[in-house]
């Protein structure tokens, strides 16, 4: 951008849009920072909060607290306590809404816990909630969503007889992919969802949210369609992974892979008696 060819007003909108899709959503200043040439901030420990505060001769500034130093990240372990302490799905949504151990809470709209039916036999995980989804608060609403909602009316579903959940509750910025710390957050309370829910069977859309369930590192093209017995928590299920409607939304050819898939899931509801 010059001053001789100056954004007009869309122009400038679209820009704005670009970079709310990216992530970017506050100034934080108006001259750049090198943020690696800054020493980052020291993690407070458990000894270092209980130490004790030097006392001040008079006339000196108080001593700040070590405990007021941020703690940045969260503990898996606390993750963990807290999704078990659930007993219902109420009680863990509502868990998940005061939990601030992962950062993706910091500049998400709002949660993403659920759609559909608590009570269904199948059970639907994505990987993360997108734009529409962070403004409507629940997983599947955009256009990989619509799509999502035609799969399944294909076989005879909707989402009156799924759940759906993701491995993330709340928008990565940029819909990027969540990191292995921010998954391993918020595993513990999937898992626990997984537990309360009671699905007899599980499909996973897209590589991240197989990757998760199946703890494999393969591709999702190698593990598509083929029916494993996982262990999700302490709920033993038979689970499928399929590609993600976002994906066949940019490559239509691969819609015929996933049709397979949903045809696998049709014939293994009927062999359960699941579709009365």
């Amino acid at each position: 951008m010059t001053q001789d060819h100056p954004l007009n007003h869309d122009e400038m909108l679209a820009v704005l849009d670009w970079y709310r899709a990216a992530g970017v959503d506050i100034a934080v200043g108006e001259a750049p920072v090198d943020r690696f040439a800054q020493r980052p901030p020291a993690r407070v420990t458990p000894a270092a909060v209980a130490a004790p505060v030097a006392a001040a001769s008079p006339g000196s500034q108080p001593v700040q607290r070590a405990a007021e130093a941020p703690v940045l990240g969260g503990d898996p372990s606390e993750a963990r306590s807290l999704a078990a302490s659930a007993k219902t799905l109420d009680e863990l949504q509502a868990i998940l809404g005061r939990y601030d151990g992962c950062g993706l809470k910091l500049r998400a709209t709002q949660l993403v816990f659920a759609d559909g039916n608590p009570e269904a036999d199948i059970m639907l995980i994505g990987e993360a909630p997108g734009a529409e989804e962070d403004r409507q608060g629940k997983p599947f609403v955009g256009k990989s969503g619509q799509l999502l909602d035609r799969m399944l009316a294909a076989i005879g579903l909707d989402r009156t007889r799924v759940y759906i959940a993701n491995t993330v509750p709340w928008r990565p910025p940029g819909n990027r992919t969540p990191t292995p710390e921010e998954l391993a957050l918020c595993l513990p309370f999937l898992q626990r969802q997984v537990e309360l829910v009671g699905p007899k069977l599980v499909m996973t859309l897209g590589g991240p949210a197989m990757q998760t369930i199946f703890d494999t590192t393969a591709g999702i093209i190698k593990m598509r369609g083929k029916w494993e017995n996982l262990a999700i928590g302490s709920h033993q299920v038979e689970a499928i992974p399929t590609l993600h409607p976002a994906y066949l939304l940019r490559n239509a050819r691969a819609k015929e892979q996933a049709w397979a898939d949903m045809l696998s899931l049709k014939l293994k509801i009927i062999a359960l008696g699941l579709d009365g």
